[in-house]
């Protein structure tokens, strides 16, 4: 190990946290410098998929690694745009000294054969953290990552710059001995922003809560961060027989809109946090997001949509500190809350608190099993949550599966309406609503109409005196079971879909030929799909004449 890298983790480790007016423009700045990479882009604008990490992009160098000194070699030596393949194995990277600082931007460090299970760094508590990641556009993905001395991976800036885009991605973290993954700043001015945290599984067992000293651990634990994604992960064990762990995700210290969707919380003492502290020194914000609250404030704003946060375990309720809560908004202004369930087998603290004056939220159509509590002065806004929920509406209420059963009734359907964008989904990704209005909690019942087709094109036409031969192919979406093409010779909209001809009906269709009369002007082309759930909403639209169909591809008899 390099003797200036052990004095820059010393330095990062006792940091203390630092503020700057500026720091909006500077994260811009460097953003604007430092694009990220298509793959982030891809992952980022996921709405519920986990699906595999997008190929290598070409150009980058390949580093296949096999040996704890062949990955040393390749991180230290990399390049930007290089990506390291780990082949299947055990990296004893602690017996053997070793750990990996990535301070060069746009380098992936991902299993070879993409299966996380079969490639493993272990420090074996023998060392302190086992991944850093010193600069933009960094991508871990597709590994197991355990028994880190403290942190199996750290996020942090630089003296000179922003740490922009790190995406983490299925990666399985298991018994840390701190936080799982910390992101904080390395140097005043400069900050961890805009990063990704998906599809991923952060544990700590039994074997491991045992190497946890004053119980200083937790999940995801973020420090004057802007712009974080954390979805679709599994959060589970994060607390102690004596003294009281940190949440399973937790966003702090001058955080700012992060989003924190369906993602599944399992026997944590403290489920979501946004903010905890009441004073001391924490990032602001040249732009003031908050002008209504004065002093110390420790969160800014973001939403916490659609998760599923249980806790059953005995041993958690047994502790000293016992199951403390779900979701807890401590000095945090402008926090949106939405479509969560929160469900323990035992009495919380709460299920769902906010404290302190600063505090304000909107707390809207969430489902808990015990009591939502104010605190200390803190205000909220609360339509249609459900609270005492019994165990009996869901599927598995005891075992921690809450997806909604049929006979539920006093959640389905009767949640309050939400502005289009907050909260359009739930945590399976199905639409909401389906049926008359949403439903409390994370799942929303029933069937979901299929998705609009987005890619209805024209691909041949033939003119022939009066009449229009017409193809068109689509990608037909999932669920669909019934097809209705129609055309007009004016743009189709919802408005006018009911009074335009049909073109083709029938089951799952990708594909419909047929003549139309036409004299002249443009034919326009649309489609909806129907289910048990109800129609999809309209596809784009295609027409003719388009140059790219009726230059090559027109036919006149």
């Amino acid at each position: 190990m390099k003797t200036w890298r052990i004095a820059m983790l010393v330095a990062l480790l006792f940091l203390p946290a630092t503020a700057t007016a500026n720091a909006a423009a500077t994260a811009t700045a460097t953003a604007t410098a430092s694009p990220p990479s298509p793959a982030f882009v891809e992952i980022a604008r996921a709405s519920t998929e986990c699906a595999p990490l997008p190929p290598t992009p070409a150009g980058d160098t390949i580093v296949n690694v096999s040996t704890e000194a062949q990955l040393w070699d390749a991180v230290n030596a990399a390049q930007p745009h290089t990506t390291i393949l780990l082949a299947d194995g055990t990296y004893n990277l602690g017996a053997n000294g070793h750990y990996v600082w990535i301070d060069t931007p746009y380098v992936t460090i991902r299993s070879a054969g993409g299966g996380r299970e079969a490639v493993i760094l272990d420090d074996n508590y023998s060392g302190t953290e086992i991944i850093t990641i010193a600069a933009s556009n960094v991508t871990i993905a597709g590994i197991t990552i355990k028994r880190a001395g403290t942190h199996p991976i750290h996020v942090v800036s630089t003296e000179t710059a922003d740490t922009l885009n790190t995406l983490i991605y299925n990666v399985h973290i298991t018994d840390p001995g701190e936080q799982a993954i910390k992101v904080n700043p390395g140097s005043a001015g400069h900050y961890p922003d805009s990063g990704v945290i998906a599809c991923s599984t952060i544990e700590l067992t039994d074997a491991g809560r045992s190497h946890v000293s004053d119980c200083y651990t937790g999940g995801i634990d973020m420090h004057q961060a802007r712009d974080w994604v954390v979805r679709d992960n599994l959060i589970e064990g994060f607390w102690c027989s004596v003294g009281l762990s940190e949440h399973g995700i937790h966003f702090w210290r001058g955080c700012r809109d992060p989003i924190v969707e369906r993602n599944v919380l399992r026997n944590n003492a403290r489920g979501i946090g946004f903010g905890m502290a009441t004073d001391g020194t924490a990032r602001t914000y040249a732009d003031d997001p908050c002008p209504a609250a004065s002093g110390y404030i420790d969160h800014y704003g973001g939403v916490i949509r659609n998760n599923f946060i249980f806790a059953n375990r005995a041993e958690l309720f047994a502790s000293a500190d016992g199951y403390d809560n779900g979701i807890s908004l401590w000095n945090a202004c402008e926090v949106k809350t939405y479509h969560n369930s929160v469900i323990s087998t035992q009495a919380p603290f709460s299920s769902i608190e906010w404290r302190y004056p600063n505090t304000s939220v909107d707390l809207v159509n969430n489902l808990v099993s015990h009591n939502l509590r104010e605190r200390d002065g803190a205000t909220a806004v609360q339509a249609g949550n459900l609270t005492n929920a019994p165990l009996t509406l869901f599927v598995d209420g005891s075992g921690g599966d809450l997806h909604l059963l049929p006979t539920a009734a006093a959640a389905i359907d009767q949640g309050a309406a939400l502005s289009a964008g907050l909260c359009d989904d739930d945590i399976d990704g199905d639409a909401r609503p389906i049926g008359p209005a949403r439903d409390i909690g994370a799942d929303e019942y029933g069937i979901p109409a299929p998705a609009a087709v987005r890619d209805l094109r024209v691909t041949q036409a033939t003119l022939a005196s009066s009449d229009l031969t017409i193809t068109l192919r689509w990608t037909p979406p999932a669920g669909a079971v019934t097809t209705t093409v129609r055309y007009a010779a004016q743009p189709i909209t919802a408005a006018n879909w009911d009074a335009a001809p049909d073109f083709a009906t029938g089951g799952v269709l990708d594909t419909a030929t047929h003549t139309i009369p036409y004299d002249s002007g443009t034919r326009y082309f649309a489609v909806k799909t129907h289910n048990e759930g109800g129609w999809s909403a309209l596809s784009n639209l295609a027409f003719w004449p388009h140059y790219d169909v009726y230059l090559p591809l027109v036919l006149r008899r």
